[in-house]
């Protein structure tokens, strides 16, 4: 993907500081996919609560031993992501062109 065009170079900086990665994402996927951590880092911070609360929830249903049948929603929720990033973080870096170029 191109970096897009901008006139001044004050909003290009803006683009470059606040722009996404997709090797990033995949990271926190990886080490805190199941705490949503790849969520939060492209915005998604509902959902990313959501899915950590449900990680966690699980976890402390372990102790009586149901935990593990209720973690495989969010571990499935999990890989779905892994499918999904890339999108989300094109979409996030357009719209971030997008308002730095003043659309």
């Amino acid at each position: 993907m191109s970096t897009p065009y901008f006139a001044d170079t004050e909003r290009a900086a803006i683009y470059d500081a606040g722009r996404k990665s997709t090797a990033v994402a995949y990271l926190l996927w990886l080490f805190g996919g199941l705490l949503g951590l790849h969520r939060f880092y492209v915005g998604k911070i509902f959902t990313g609560l959501l899915l950590a609360a449900m990680t966690l929830f699980s976890f402390v249903l372990m102790f009586v031993l149901v935990g593990f049948f209720t973690l495989v929603v969010p571990a499935l929720w999990a890989l779905l992501d892994a499918l999904l990033i890339p999108g989300w973080v094109r979409r996030y870096n357009e719209r971030l062109a997008g308002r730095a170029a003043g659309y």
